[in-house]
């Protein structure tokens, strides 16, 4: 690896986060140089500096993805810390996990709002309840519309695709995935999609919904270019083949497009 881009990859991190370089330099430095140096070079001099996507997206991002793979709690909170950093805004990050009981479960969400109140905690950051801001109070109607909005015709298609197997669960995507959380306004809808495109694309095993949301992020603004950063940024946080089977479900959406 060349030193301009560990140099890059280090004063990244120094710069989202004040004296970490040197920390896992340090912590490493015993018995796994190499990590330090491959986490610093490549993830953050490599990856992460890439220009396509601005760094609060990117962090917006990654934190979606660690908690919904729901598996590093200590990285979870480190980058919740660096998002905050970056000018990502702790409602916001509320709001990401909101999305990842969708994606991952209430466990994976329940988990990610506990190491982010430690955070809040310690920087003394105290929010009060907000108001969804929902337009309209009828949860079917507004699951509908929130559908519709990014995916034309996808409301009755989710309905009938259900209704000999499972009605309910079909009433459940609408009404409380769409109605109660996706239809939550404190989020633009560029940042919804793009945290459900990482948190898809970060589980490995959903290939279907993940195509749902890349199609669905170009309708709200996303680039392609944006979407293909977020997908190569999963190669350093839920590893190689997360990132190419994500990769591949985007470049048939694209080609569809």
């Amino acid at each position: 690896m060349e030193p301009s881009v560990f140099d890059k990859g280090w004063k990244l991190l120094e710069s989202m986060a004040p004296g970490q370089p040197d920390a896992l330099a340090r912590m490493f430095s015993g018995f796994a140089p190499d990590v330090a140096h491959y986490v610093i070079g490549f993830g953050y001099g490599e990856v992460l500096s890439r220009p396509g996507l601005d760094l609060k997206s990117r962090q917006m991002a990654t934190v979606a993805a660690l908690a919904s793979m729901g598996t590093a709690p200590e990285q979870l909170a480190f980058h919740v810390g660096a998002a905050l950093n970056v000018g990502v805004e702790p409602r916001e990050v509320v709001e990401v996990f909101y999305l990842v009981a969708v994606f991952a479960g209430f466990p994976a969400a329940l988990n990610a709002l506990g190491a982010a109140r430690k955070v809040f905690t310690d920087r003394n950051i105290a929010l009060e309840p907000v108001n969804p801001q929902y337009e309209g109070q009828d949860r079917r109607a507004r699951g509908l519309a929130a559908l519709e909005a990014t995916s034309q015709g996808a409301g009755q298609a989710v309905l009938d695709s259900l209704a000999h197997v499972a009605p309910d669960l079909a009433g459940f995507i609408l009404d409380f995935s769409y109605g109660d959380v996706i239809a939550r306004k404190i989020l633009t809808p560029r940042y919804k999609e793009l945290v459900m495109i990482a948190s898809a694309a970060s589980r490995g095993t959903m290939r279907p919904q993940l195509k749902v949301h890349v199609a669905a992020g170009l309708q709200v603004g996303l680039t392609r270019e944006e979407i293909v950063e977020i997908l190569i940024q999963m190669a350093v946080y839920a590893g190689f083949p997360a990132a190419l089977n994500a990769l591949a479900a985007a470049r048939e959406v694209f080609e569809g497009s």
